[in-house]
């Protein structure tokens, strides 16, 4: 089982874009998905078509069940007509509880000691995160192995970009303490992107010389997100041969490829 992390301390980046639609786009292909939605927003569990509710709080607070607390993601949601998902998606629910989550738990260890449950039954962990830094975001740090960073070509978003990679090498500190591995930063990521607007040109350059082969290409600001989204359905399903489906079945190519299982 691989634990993957969408982060960026700067909200409207697209992390639970990218988040949802990586984790879908596994379950597709055959493998068996948890998306963790851990932002107290809970859009990464709205996006697939589910209420939100405490969920995410029973685990890690009062100690819930997987199988209590995991909601299965409907295949109309997410996969493309007549094509079922070889894998299976389930969703662990996020609602204003999960803010709580950083004053109920006091080991740094907590995360990770759960989702390690799921070592044998499922491939993939995608934790969506909340774009504000706290004691929560720690422990996902402790049981994440790869981080991808979503960031707008805007200068707000590479601040928070800095910020996250900065606590990423906070966390390693403490990893090492506990002898534990680095964590690989799988990429970074351009969304929204306007390959007509100089400003996105000129950022994305200084992007590539700062981060080099980090920097992955970018993800176009396309009005199928917003369709697709307001449907209720990922663009897998909405539009599954569009320019933005094939963009996400490169993210799932590289998270595959970066990753395994």
């Amino acid at each position: 089982m691989k634990i993957l992390s969408l982060i960026n301390e700067k909200g409207g980046v697209g992390k639970t874009t990218l988040a949802t639609h990586i984790a879908a786009g596994l379950a597709i292909r055959g493998y068996r998905v948890v998306l963790a939605d851990a932002d107290p927003q809970g859009h990464a569990t709205v996006s697939m078509g589910l209420k939100k509710e405490p969920c995410f709080y029973d685990l890690l607070v009062r100690d819930a069940a997987f199988k209590d607390v995991l909601r299965r993601v409907p295949a109309e949601v997410f996969s493309p007509e007549n094509e079922a998902p070889k894998g299976e998606l389930y969703v662990l629910p996020s609602n204003l509880e999960t803010r709580s989550i950083p004053n109920q738990i006091s080991d740094p260890f907590a995360a990770a000691d759960r989702f390690r449950e799921l070592e044998d039954v499922i491939d993939y962990v995608i934790f969506d995160t909340s774009p504000t830094p706290s004691l929560l975001h720690g422990s996902i740090y402790l049981a994440t192995d790869a981080i991808l960073y979503p960031t707008k070509s805007e200068t707000l978003s590479f601040d928070g970009l800095i910020e996250s990679l900065t606590h990423r090498v906070e966390a390693q500190t403490q990893r090492k303490r506990w002898g534990m591995d680095n964590i690989t930063i799988l990429g970074i990521v351009p969304t929204m992107y306007r390959s007509a607007t100089l400003v996105h040109q000129e950022n994305y350059a200084k992007l590539k010389t700062a981060y080099g082969e980090l920097v992955w290409p970018p993800i176009a600001m396309r009005t199928v997100w917003a369709e697709a989204s307001s449907v209720g359905m990922l663009v897998y399903r909405y539009a599954p041969e569009s320019e933005g489906a094939l963009e996400c079945w490169s993210l799932v190519n590289r998270v595959i490829q970066g990753l395994g299982v």
